[in-house]
């Protein structure tokens, strides 16, 4: 009957912990972004021209503006202006080092899906040893002209945090490409190897013994 109710209540935990968190993220962020309302002056503020308070008004003021931004600064205008922005920013000690770093990181975030094309596995740290790994290009033509190998480029993420790894240039008879995607990848990096995603049976050739092509 213990090992039964063990049972019950770890299922329990696991559907009700994530979407707890889950809520209390979103709840948190659109509390958040309802903040930003305190910016206008208070003539003009929602709770005084409706008479009450809509939850989540901040937020849709914030995705107005981003996209607002997102539209401006993908012209020429806009660009050079953002530009100008940056450079003054750089001039800035601490503040240069702390944008430049949360750029970065963003940066990576959003681009991930696009620079990275294919997840494969490759024999690191040591032969017998396996690390999850995404093709991010083919070698430069100079390293296969020096080593007479040719090589593909590769990122290893560390975990948890896949910002931040190694760039290897792995001969391509040595990576074993998987028929998993990119997102699904970056999930079992996130998860530490928690979240493993379900094998894709349709595929003819054994994904263990499949070399790059």
């Amino acid at each position: 009957m213990m090992a039964a109710l063990r049972r019950y209540l770890m299922a329990g935990l696991l559907v009700w912990v994530p979407l707890g968190v889950t809520l209390l993220i979103v709840a948190f962020l659109v509390d958040l972004m309802d903040q930003t309302l305190r910016l206008l002056p208070e003539s003009l503020q929602p709770e005084n021209l409706l008479g009450f308070r809509v939850p989540g008004l901040g937020a849709v003021l914030t995705a107005v503006i981003v996209f607002v931004t997102g539209m401006i600064v993908t012209n020429l205008f806009g660009m050079q202006l953002f530009n100008i922005g940056e450079r003054i920013l750089q001039r800035i000690p601490l503040v240069r080092s702390i944008y430049a770093s949360v750029k970065q990181v963003t940066e990576s975030m959003f681009s991930s899906g696009k620079s990275f094309r294919k997840v494969v596995l490759v024999e690191y740290p040591r032969k017998g040893m396996w690390s999850l790994a995404f093709q991010t290009g083919t070698g430069a033509e100079e390293v296969r002209d020096k080593t007479g190998r040719d090589v593909t480029n590769v990122f290893i993420p560390t975990t948890p945090n896949p910002t931040s790894g190694f760039f290897l240039m792995v001969p391509r008879e040595d990576v074993v490409e998987l028929d998993m995607s990119v997102d699904d990848g970056l999930k079992m990096l996130l998860s530490v190897g928690v979240v493993v995603p379900e094998p894709k049976k349709d595929k003819a050739t054994d994904p263990r013994v499949r070399r790059l092509s």
